[in-house]
C-alpha cells in the first residue's frame, strides 16, 4: 500500500511539473512576463531582476490564429514577492492582454499593466 501511494505522488507530481512546463513555454506566459518585467513600476515595487516561481496556476487555448488564456503566475524580485493575473486573448496570431494586474503581496499594491485600446504591442508604463 505505501509503494501504491508514492507511485501515485510520483505520478501527480510529474504531472503537475509537465504542466507548468508547457504553460512556461506558451507565448501568453512568456509575454506576460515580458510585459511585467519591462514595467518601471513593477521594478520599483519588486526590485529588479524579476523572477517567475513554479507554481503557475490556470489555462491555455489555443485553436490556430485565435486563443484565450488565464494565468496567475508567481514572482519575486530583491524587494518582494507579488503575482501577475493575465487574461489575454490571441486574436489574428498576437496575444493581446486584455487585464494584467500585478499584485505586490506585502502592500497588495496593485500595478495595472492592462492593454488599453490602440496600445498593441507597446510596452507598459
Amino acid at each position: 500500500m505505501p509503494l501504491n501511494c508514492a507511485v501515485a505522488l510520483a505520478a501527480l507530481g510529474i504531472f503537475a511539473a509537465a504542466m507548468c512546463g508547457f504553460m512556461k513555454s506558451s507565448d501568453a506566459y512568456a509575454g506576460a512576463l515580458a510585459r511585467a518585467r519591462s514595467s518601471q513600476a513593477v521594478a520599483n515595487a519588486l526590485g529588479s531582476p524579476i523572477a517567475d516561481g513554479f507554481l503557475i496556476q490556470g489555462s491555455i487555448n489555443v485553436s490556430g490564429d485565435s486563443g484565450q488564456a488565464e494565468l496567475t503566475i508567481p514572482v519575486s524580485g530583491p524587494k518582494g514577492r507579488g503575482s501577475i493575473s493575465v487574461e489575454a486573448s490571441k486574436r489574428l496570431g498576437a496575444w493581446h492582454f486584455d487585464r494584467m494586474i500585478v499584485e505586490v503581496e506585502a502592500t497588495r499594491q496593485r500595478i495595472d499593466l492592462s492593454e488599453k485600446p490602440g496600445t498593441y504591442g507597446q510596452a507598459p508604463p
